[in-house]
């Protein structure tokens, strides 16, 4: 009778899966491939190795905060530095213009820097000295040794611009990246040097006036034309329009006029205008933004008045594009009052349609309120996680990236300074997986899609619904000769189309 049983049961299973099985398969084949692709992430999300090589295939859009001297890596600067004949100071790894000591003798304190390349120890020296690398607690700050690396360094950058962008465009589409909007001080501080010629005044029409008529605009002409070489030198480097051309020469790359506002307020209020100009008549800068550590004393004591020029030349120029650094503030790092407005002035007085970091929101005079305000605005975080750990001692629960997407506040995901921190944009997805169990691959290709989204690119968007990303009507389904034509009148829907043609290769691998 036990046999009898256990053979009935047996049968009874059989029965069982061939009725169910049916219904598994075609769940299976009913999936989308996006669905798919899901399920692969959350299979592999707590496996390391599998769970990066996911993520560097997967297409990424755009990075909207990069700042092209931070996100070159050491390496390549003592390339720059032998290229340039420069000296080293052999205890601060601090670049020094030749003449250089006669030896590469180790008891020399000025060497050339290409001693370093038969001198492991000065390479690496150098290497720690301008970067995150094997930086150590015990060391001291490091805050204080990330914004010490610039001036380190600063020498091996101004012959060499070209090969900065060639280095950046060819890491964005190691990443799989399709558009770069690169923060770039592109007049090597020419507009600074006549504020300073020119000098401070409180009217800032007057002050306006006395700098273009001292030559602000011949600056702003010099720099498209010195952009111009650059870039032809940039593809040359990268080898574009020819068989073996870098992957790099894909990605499209844009600027953000970069000013300094660590400097008097004649120069920086002439470097803003010079950011205004410039996108208003090279479309290659598609704004401007704001730079320099927020907690150094100038930024905080001039916070208001930076503001208040923004707000000024706003009204003159209501079309160029404003990204601000705010809340780039931890608690401890300035007095309680100093976190407790920034983010919002940035919005509201200055102008601003993305803010970059945006750590210390919760520290803001009400901060739900201001949450539910940049949703209402559709104002985009540009989050740094691998930045806000290294220089603020920010991550996990204590970010505010969870509240951010609580309150519907569009988010994207950025490098910052890849260069200075040891990174790229890969690992930044990398940390956010592993760090917050609830974003998924939906959350994730909906930063990418919001990278593109709140770029600067001109034209028309792709999305008639970015909530669910319906496409225009024209573009709903294939790209139609309509559809061509409407993507060629936008540069924006145009890359946005290209990253869901690289989307979709990238999901049919599941």
């Amino acid at each position: 009778m036990a046999q009898i049983a256990c053979l009935l049961r047996k049968v009874s299973l059989t029965l069982l899966l061939m009725s169910v099985l049916p219904l598994i398969v075609g769940a299976q084949s009913k999936s989308t491939a996006e669905e798919r692709t899901a399920a692969y992430l959350q299979s592999v999300r707590h496996q390391p190795s599998l769970l990066l090589a996911f993520l560097r295939e997967m297409p990424k859009g755009g990075d909207l905060h990069n700042h092209l001297s931070g996100g070159i890596y050491a390496e390549s600067w003592i390339d720059f530095a032998v290229q340039d004949n420069l000296c080293v100071d052999r205890t601060t790894s601090v670049l020094i213009a030749p003449p250089c000591d006669a030896s590469c003798d180790k008891f020399n304190s000025k060497p050339e820097v290409r001693c370093a390349y038969g001198d492991p120890v000065l390479y690496n020296s150098m290497i720690d000295a301008w970067s995150m690398r094997n930086w150590k607690e015990s060391e001291g700050s490091a805050h204080d040794h990330f914004f010490a690396t610039f001036d380190k360094f600063r020498l091996a950058s101004y012959n060499h611009t070209a090969d900065m962008i060639a280095e950046a465009a060819a890491r964005a589409a190691e990443d799989h990246l399709q558009f770069l909007e690169l923060m770039h001080t592109a007049d090597g501080g020419k507009a600074a040097q006549l504020g300073n010629t020119v000098g401070w005044n409180e009217h800032l029409a007057q002050l306006r006036e006395k700098l273009l008529a001292a030559g602000l605009r011949e600056i702003a002409a010099s720099t498209s034309k010195q952009l111009d070489s650059d870039e032809s030198a940039m593809r040359a480097r990268l080898k574009c329009g020819l068989p073996d051309g870098s992957p790099g020469c894909g990605v499209t790359v844009r600027y953000l006029y970069q000013v300094l506002r660590g400097l008097a307020p004649e120069q920086v209020f002439a470097q803003i205008l010079l950011g205004f100009e410039l996108a208003s008549t090279d479309p290659r800068f598609l704004g401007l933004n704001l730079v320099m550590p927020e907690d150094w004393y100038v930024p905080m004591r001039d916070f208001e008045l930076h503001m208040k020029m923004l707000s000024y030349l706003h009204e003159i120029y209501p079309k160029v594009h404003i990204s601000l650094h705010a809340g780039e503030l931890a608690m401890g790092l300035v007095p309680p009052e100093g976190l407790s407005f920034h983010v919002r002035d940035s919005v509201e007085r200055g102008h601003a349609e993305r803010i970059g970091h945006g750590v210390s929101v919760m520290n803001e005079h009400g901060p739900i309120g201001l949450l539910r305000e940049m949703a209402r605005r559709n104002v985009l975080v540009e989050i740094c996680l691998t930045s806000n750990d290294v220089i603020l001692g920010v991550r996990g629960a204590d970010h505010p990236l969870p509240v951010y997407l609580k309150y519907g506040v569009p988010v994207t995901l950025a490098t910052d300074d890849e260069g200075v921190s040891r990174s790229d944009l890969t690992h930044e997805y990398l940390r956010a997986v592993e760090t917050y169990d609830f974003l998924t691959y939906k959350d994730l290709k909906k930063m990418a899609r919001l990278s593109l989204e709140h770029s600067f690119l001109p034209g028309a968007s792709l999305w008639a619904d970015v909530k669910d990303f319906y496409r225009v009507s024209v573009c709903g389904v294939s790209n139609s000769p309509a559809c061509q034509k409407f993507l060629g009148g936008s540069e924006r829907a145009s890359i946005q189309w290209k990253l869901e043609e690289e989307f979709a290769n990238f999901e049919k691998e599941f």
